[in-house]
């Protein structure tokens, strides 16, 4: 599958809502919420305002000419919060264009821009059931705490 990785336009943010929804886990069998699940404070956080502050990052993947998938973060209270210090990840794909590797290469792209920016480390909160605990592992991510549902999970960028 031919891709491209480049960094997401501000007129493109709006996009961040739909990718907002794409990353909702949903297990085999579940029928998935509805869309407007997206409205709720606790994920908001990831969206509301993005681009207005130095922190918030997006890398965009394209292909044919049609954004497929992004990566984002932005330091927020969310459900992988660790510190004001530490950049908290989102990440998805539209179904068809997972499994192509476009998910890892996306993560690469952004912790390879957080250490150029000088971060200590990064992290996400995953669902323990959902595929890409897998792939986080890959990039470098490591388990750092749990709940009955999800990890917490962090990647170090630089020592210190």
């Amino acid at each position: 599958m031919n891709y491209t990785i480049r960094k997401m336009k501000q007129s493109e943010y709006p996009l961040l809502a739909d990718f907002l929804y794409e990353a909702i886990f949903i297990p085999e069998g579940v029928t998935p919420p509805p869309r407007d699940i997206i409205t709720q404070d606790e994920l908001q956080v990831y969206i509301r305002g993005f681009g207005d502050r130095p922190e918030d990052i997006c890398f965009a993947a394209e292909s044919d000419g049609k954004i497929v998938g992004a990566v984002w973060v932005r330091i927020m209270d969310d459900y992988g919060h660790i510190d004001n210090e530490t950049p908290s990840f989102a990440i998805s794909l539209y179904k068809e264009y997972r499994g192509h590797g476009i998910g890892t290469e996306l993560m690469r792209t952004m912790t390879a821009e957080l250490k150029k920016r000088g971060y200590k480390r990064a992290s996400l909160a995953v669902q323990k059931a959902n595929y890409a605990v897998k792939m986080y592992k890959s990039v470098g991510f490591e388990i750092t705490g749990e709940n009955d549902d999800e990890y917490i999970m962090i990647i170090k960028l630089r020592e210190g």
